[in-house]
């Protein structure tokens, strides 16, 4: 199905830095693809690796340096001489995991064993959120809008003081949720009157017209709704936003997604699952009434689902995606005429990193281009059945049991095939590993490097070796 292009507003990319943050000069690099691509602006997730410094310096990522107030502003500086906007997105309320886990920041918490969620409760926690703000806000120079967050608020109203709040008659789990976001945009406001403020949507869904109307957030907020599934509900994401304009909020944004959205582990995206998104959305957009003032759409590209989870897929591989779903947006369907577009673009044979080929040489087109290779070659290996099910091989089930190995009671002659197997099978990883250990340190820090190892390696490794180190112990038993 055809359906006009994107209609109207701002094509904002997320970049989610709470995991993988590009090294200074890659992120350079990737703004200037952004606006190649025809992206008019940044959604910015900086979590902890925000300069924040005084009494929010603990805030700082430890496992590398945060980016410097040099390096924020560059970035927005070379943003800006794209035509791009920078907007910093700062969680307030949902998903603040990077300001909570820290010890001086527990009693904030809603309750103790959710390390997300603010205690909307306490005064201390809304002066903690206004000063993180300042800080991001000063350090973009002619900010015009701010993202708050607020998103997947768990548990909220199973604190104590909650439960006090809530057993008081006519309050709700859903006041409650209001009257923190409320609080929060009402500060910013007075501090900064000309700040447009966006939220995520989610929390708001179940609510009716009336409440939002009486929540005090009509004219304050602009909701940011958000699905990433490829067969999103057309129809009820159409009648969610004409809800939220018959309540009074009709300056609206979505958000779809290149990456980060598969399942919290994934390694390598699926092009045409992210598109189907964008298909999805563009159905939504041309169905929605003319009341509705769609200020844009944010194309999301999650690196962790949160900040204790492990890393989705890395920006190299999912540039394919992200080139696709713009595309997709311009022409309102993903016909070949569109692929052709992107793949020569970028200098690739397919719109799937998978089989993207190699159709120039060199990363010019597609910064990063040689990591996402790398790393779809060692992720085939690594799904590969051999090594997958190498346990649970004829000759390692038949020979080399738990039961031998506990006896140390082996045939050394097939024990011996087993652990070169075993050998070469773990030299032809290492190998590759190194490869792609080599090219992620230049575009990341070596944290990030050590990281997506320990998450795809090192579980498939590890059995492995332990064959082989067990075979070596048992031969020593039986062979003289």
């Amino acid at each position: 199905m055809t359906c006009p292009p994107w209609p109207k507003g701002k094509k904002l990319v997320h970049l989610d830095l709470k995991g993988a943050p590009p090294r200074v000069d890659y992120l350079h690099t990737l703004i200037e693809l952004f606006s190649q691509l025809e992206v008019d602006g940044l959604l910015v997730e900086y979590e902890d690796m925000f300069p924040y410094d005084g009494e929010l310096k603990l805030l700082q990522a430890t496992t590398q340096p945060a980016y410097s107030r040099e390096e924020v502003l560059s970035m927005q500086e070379i943003a800006k001489s794209k035509g791009m906007e920078v907007i910093p997105l700062v969680q307030t309320f949902g998903h603040m995991e990077f300001v909570l886990k820290h010890r001086p920041m527990w009693s904030l918490r809603e309750v103790p064993y959710c390390v997300g969620t603010l205690n909307p409760h306490k005064e201390e926690g809304v002066r903690l959120v206004m000063e993180m703000l300042r800080q991001v806000v000063k350090l973009h120079p002619g900010l015009n809008t701010l993202h708050i967050g607020a998103d997947e608020v768990y548990i909220l109203g199973e604190g104590e003081e909650s439960k006090l709040w809530l057993a008081s008659p006519g309050h709700t789990v859903e006041q409650l949720f209001l009257s923190h976001v409320t609080k929060v945009a009402k500060a910013i406001k007075e501090e900064w009157p000309h700040m447009n403020i966006m939220m995520w949507d989610d929390m708001m869904r179940g609510m009716s017209q009336d409440v939002l109307k009486a929540s005090g957030l009509v004219g304050l907020v602009q909701p940011m709704l958000w699905d990433y599934t490829p067969n999103l509900d057309v129809e009820k994401t159409v009648s969610l936003l004409e809800k939220y304009c018959s309540a009074g909020m009709s300056d609206l944004w979505v958000a779809s997604s290149f990456k980060g959205s598969t399942s919290v582990y994934t390694c390598v995206p699926s092009t045409q699952r992210h598109v189907d998104n964008h298909l999805q959305w563009l159905k939504v957009a041309a169905t929605l009434s003319a009341g509705v003032n769609l200020q844009g759409i944010a194309l999301t590209g999650w690196q962790r689902y949160d900040h204790l989870s492990v890393l989705c897929e890395l920006i190299p591989v999912a540039l394919p995606s992200l080139a696709a779903c713009l595309q997709t947006l311009k022409d309102g369907q993903f016909s070949a005429e569109a692929q052709s577009k992107v793949t020569e673009r970028l200098g690739i044979s397919s719109v799937e990193v998978e089989a993207m080929g190699r159709f120039s040489e060199g990363d010019s087109l597609f910064p990063g281009r040689r990591l996402a290779e790398l790393i779809v070659e060692l992720n085939s290996l690594l799904n590969s059945e051999d090594i997958r099910s190498f346990e649970n091989d004829m000759f390692v089930r038949g020979w080399f049991s738990p039961y031998h190995r506990q006896r140390k009671m082996v045939t050394p002659l097939i024990t011996m095939q087993i652990h070169s197997q075993a050998s070469t099978f773990l030299a032809t990883l290492q190998q590759k590993v190194e490869a792609v250990r080599e090219e992620m340190v230049r575009l990341y820090p070596d944290s990030t490097a050590q990281e997506w190892i320990e998450e795809h390696v090192s579980p498939v490794a590890a059995p492995l070796q332990r064959i082989t180190e067990d075979i070596r112990a048992c031969v020593k038993e039986m062979v003289p």
